[in-house]
């Protein structure tokens, strides 16, 4: 038997009887779920952070997110099954290391690999033969082959024979009730055949179902395709959203009609703006990666524009209607009631809200926020100046005390009674006091 055929089978074997120390690198929203996948799957799981708060927090049982129990964490974590570090010279230890670190964009909205490439980086530090390492960011087709094997093979190992490279795409949804990680199927690229099976002997046993695919570039424009196929479904509703209100027609109504049938249409709903760590940003990586081949990616990137100027568009509705009670924006306190990018979750990474809140201010009004689920604004790389506000209490008085109301995130459990009520000026983006049967001449849609 060849060497790297033993070196396959052998990590095949511990796959299988559950043997093999799982390592995840990055343990946030994508991260964390997946390590607590592979800890009900029977694997022991070490995880890596490089933010040592986050390692000392998890480690005590106290990083688990909103919508994952930390009842998962702490059992994990009694049984032995799971720990985390910050100690980057263990990742020789695991037998597969799956890599979910960022991939956001530059300020000039080109990829920013360096999470990726620091992290490639240190897994070779660290490589030892018989190793299977998969990607999991969302990224560029090509970044496997381009950006990882060069790296992983530079201390002399060879992919495919003496350890094993693939890209397994993360699908996460966070906050949705219906889908866990281990429910949603999971598509595996790689470029030789044993690194291919590996990965799905892996994630076989970690979801209900693995969907092999020829490359690993094939994979990575798979989850491109999925995020990208909702940009652009997002970006038509936000553009007849402004036609129908042209018109005088309410998108929403005519949205929840279409929705009637039974064929050939798919709801999208409108909104302040994209959020979190790929729909915004995933339409760009393909752009990107087009220019390459002189192929022009013209209808991806109106999307991307379309969804990055609703901010601006809100923005507008809301200073009109400011103007109609009477006064200026400038000098108006505005609060903005929520904060993270989707509802029921704390995460705010791209938030529209953030963007909501630095145009509200270059306009000279006041920018307070209300959501229960961030107490406090973290630092964020292209809003640092906004890091550290805390949520201001949702109470009558902090109502009537704002000029207007600006809901951008549509958390359950918010009392939009309590909202109808006292708020001299509601302006919904979210269709969310519609849905609660709330109406008046001081609530307006944006």
């Amino acid at each position: 038997m060849a060497p790297e055929t033993e070196l396959a089978e052998t990590l095949a074997e511990k796959l299988a009887g559950r043997r093999a120390l799982i390592g995840i690198v990055g343990l946030g929203y994508v991260g964390l779920p997946l390590a607590l996948a592979a800890v009900r799957a029977g694997f022991p799981v070490l995880g890596f952070d490089t933010n040592p708060e986050r390692v000392a927090a998890l480690n005590r049982g106290e990083g688990a997110f909103h919508h994952i129990p930390g009842e998962a964490l702490g059992a994990a974590l009694r049984a032995g099954a799971f720990a985390a570090t910050g100690d980057l010279a263990r990742l020789d230890e695991p037998d597969a290391v799956l890599i979910c670190v960022p991939t956001p964009l530059t300020r000039h909205r080109e990829p920013d690999l360096s999470y990726v490439e620091a992290t490639a980086r240190a897994v070779a530090e660290r490589l030892r033969p018989g190793q299977l390492v998969v990607l999991e960011s969302t990224t560029y087709p090509g970044t496997t082959a381009e950006v990882m094997r060069p790296r992983l093979e530079a201390g002399g190992l060879r992919v495919g024979r003496e350890v094993f490279l693939a890209y397994s795409p993360e699908r996460e949804d966070p906050g949705n009730a219906d889908f866990a990680t281990s429910q949603i199927p999971k598509v595996v690229g790689a470029d030789d055949p044993a690194s291919r099976r590996l990965a799905g002997a892996l994630y076989g046993a970690l979801t209900v179902e693995t969907v092999p695919v020829s490359t690993a570039a094939t994979a990575e424009a798979v989850k491109l395709t999925e995020n990208i196929f909702r940009s652009v479904n997002i970006a038509l509703v936000n553009e007849l959203k402004l036609v129908y209100d042209a018109m005088g027609i309410d998108v929403w109504e005519v949205i929840g009609a279409a929705a009637t049938k039974p064929f050939g249409f798919m709801p999208f709903y409108p909104g302040p703006g994209l959020g979190g760590h790929c729909i915004p940003i995933d339409p760009f990586y393909l752009a990107w990666k087009a220019r390459e081949f002189d192929v022009p990616a013209r209808f991806v990137e109106l999307a991307g524009e379309v969804n990055t100027r609703m901010p601006h568009h809100v923005v507008e509705r809301l200073a009109a209607a400011i103007d109609r009670t009477g006064r200026p924006v400038s000098g108006a306190r505005i609060l903005v009631l929520g904060l993270a990018y989707k509802r029921n979750i704390e995460d705010t990474r791209e938030s529209p809200s953030l963007r909501l809140m630095r145009l509200i201010e270059a306009r000279g009004a006041t920018a307070l926020y209300h959501d229960p689920l961030v107490p406090v604004l973290p630092p964020t790389r292209e809003h640092s100046e906004l890091a550290g506000r805390r949520s201001q209490p949702l109470t009558a008085e902090t109502l009537a005390g704002a000029d207007a109301v600006l809901i951008a995130t549509d958390h359950d459990g918010v009392d939009y009674a309590l909202v109808g009520r006292h708020a001299r000026l509601v302006v919904d983006t979210r269709n969310v006091m519609a849905r609660h049967g709330l109406a008046g001449p001081t609530i307006v849609k944006a």
